[in-house]
């Protein structure tokens, strides 16, 4: 029989990065979670929480968090049921995996339709943020991968649509003749991070072929539109977010000035599938009046 105390403090560990934080969470001492994640770990007979800065959890650890996650939604809505049950001390918490330029633009009104509920959002490439749904390290996740994911259900959003955009200033002095592989090459990029592909993308269907362009490295949506605006360089911009600069002539978008389109979908675990059902739409109505519709 698993002991939900200690269980709770393993996630209020593994949620807020250490063992202070957790007893301010748990209203307890740092030395009581200490002795309640070292009396788990010797009753599982594994290491469950790897000391740090911030503390993370292992594979043995991460799926009890699930688990103690998806006990506290079934509890949550029990209690909504069951009118004789004693309130919750505090609203259950959803860990949800999201690219940085949903976040920026379309998410949010979906999360302030959902009541009930807290939110520790993970920020990753829409390319890569399956994977923490496939770890069992979130309960939904805005993904680019259509496919579901072994356990989960998966829904169609639409489509981000990015343009390849400058400001005239840099143009002018980057791109006097036109873009062409050569003029690429040499003119500052704008990538969000390692994980970012759109730029690259976007050179090689203009060109056919890999450009390699000096790069700044900038881990923000509305950082890359400021940058842009200042003449820093040029990059992939959300349309949503540019389209105003372009109209006012702050920005031009370059040629080819096709939109580069990424899909997304939602994807959510299964088995708290029916519990997220107000989350689900309202992210799945938000995403398909925000986002371009995808090709039917």
């Amino acid at each position: 029989m698993l002991d939900y105390a200690l269980l709770s403090a393993l996630a209020a560990v593994v949620r807020t990065g250490s063992f202070e934080r957790a007893a301010e969470h748990l209203n307890v001492t740092p030395s009581a979670v200490s002795q309640r994640i070292k009396l788990l770990e010797e009753r599982i007979g594994a290491v469950l929480v790897v000391r740090g800065q911030p503390c993370t959890a292992t594979d043995a650890g991460q799926r009890l968090c699930q688990h103690v996650e998806q006990v506290a939604l079934l509890e949550s809505s029990l209690r909504r049921t069951l009118p004789g049950l004693q309130p919750e001390s505090r609203p259950v918490t959803l860990r949800i995996a999201v690219n940085a330029d949903s976040l920026a633009t379309w998410f949010i009104p979906a999360m302030a339709q959902t009541t009930g509920f807290l939110f520790d959002l993970v920020i990753d490439d829409q390319d890569h943020s399956a994977e923490w749904l496939r770890r069992g390290e979130v309960l939904a996740a805005v993904t680019s991968h259509g496919k579901p994911i072994q356990g989960c259900d998966s829904y169609s959003l639409g489509n981000l649509r990015y343009l390849a955009t400058a400001s005239p200033a840099f143009v002018e002095r980057w791109l006097p003749d036109g873009l062409s592989e050569h003029s690429a090459a040499h003119a500052p990029c704008l990538v969000f991070n390692r994980k970012d592909q759109l730029q690259a993308l976007w050179l090689r269907r203009a060109f056919g072929a890999d450009v390699v362009p000096p790069v700044h490295w900038l881990p923000s949506s509305q950082a890359f539109v400021d940058a842009a605006l200042s003449g820093l360089g040029w990059g992939m911009n959300l349309e949503a977010m540019v389209q105003k600069h372009i109209r006012s002539g702050r920005l031009v978008a370059l040629e080819p000035s096709d939109p580069l389109e990424v899909s997304l979908f939602w994807q959510q675990s299964r088995i708290v599938g029916p519990l997220l059902g107000d989350l689900t739409r309202a992210v799945v109505e938000t995403a398909r009046t925000m986002l371009s519709p995808m090709p039917t």
